[in-house]
């Protein structure tokens, strides 16, 4: 429900988490890592969002999204990784979290002075996602028709572990490094999609391109002549 009165912190941490899973169901279809027409259109944050109808794709985005809920006070970043056959790492969307103050917990569920409201939160969260909607513009098709895959990887703070390690089995598994922000080569580039301060949590979205996916969109336009068309082996 949204509201002109000042956020809380719980009320912000749902917020947030609501918005990252409805931009990684968005990220999913404007990359086409699926077909289309695994996809329904919807209406989120007065913007025409797309959402999965696939169940289990749904329940893995979702069980995710809750974990980063319950970890938010020690999360860094959550990151979805764009990966192709051999496991590389294309693209990165990376949410980034920082705590902008420290509330006790019997306080979570006050409003907090100078924090913005609700319905404000909403419009940032439309301007993000009007930005990822057009993020093609910028990045590129991915020319990977039925090789794409995805995954999500948690970051956490330094010296922090996820509490839900304590599970039997765990939900999380050790990311490979190569998948990880810190795992970016040098040459990769980063592009800011979009960033809010809401007064409790500030959040970023980027997006990083790989030094692996460059170099193949680079060899790519290699295989095409001066005036744009393909090269054709004679026969």
């Amino acid at each position: 429900m949204t509201s002109n009165a000042s956020l809380t912190f719980n009320q912000t941490v749902k917020g947030i988490t609501e918005f990252i899973e409805v931009a990684i169901h968005s990220i999913l279809y404007v990359r086409q890592i699926y077909p289309a027409d695994l996809f329904i259109r919807r209406k989120k944050y007065d913007t025409p969002v797309f959402q999965s109808r696939h169940p289990a794709l749904n329940e893995y985005i979702s069980g995710a999204v809750k974990a980063v809920g319950e970890e938010l006070g020690n999360v860094n970043k959550v990151v979805v990784v764009i990966k192709d056959k051999d496991q590389v790492a294309l693209e990165r969307f990376i949410f980034s979290m920082r705590n902008m103050i420290e509330i006790e917990s019997y306080n979570k569920d006050t409003s907090v002075q100078d924090a913005m409201s609700s319905i404000t939160l909403s419009q940032y969260f439309r301007s993000f996602l009007v930005k990822l909607n057009m993020i093609e513009s910028q990045l590129g098709l991915l020319e990977l028709h039925d090789d794409a895959s995805f995954a999500i990887v948690l970051e956490l703070k330094d010296d922090m572990s996820p509490q839900s390690f304590s599970q039997d089995p765990p939900p999380w598994i050790p990311a490979d490094r190569q998948h990880t922000t810190s795992g970016a080569s040098d040459d990769a580039q980063l592009h800011l999609v979009r960033a809010v301060d809401t007064g409790i949590i500030s959040l970023s979205l980027a997006v990083q391109e790989s030094e692996e996916k460059l170099q193949k969109m680079k060899d790519l336009d290699g295989e095409l002549d001066p005036k744009g068309k393909g090269k054709e082996r004679a026969v």
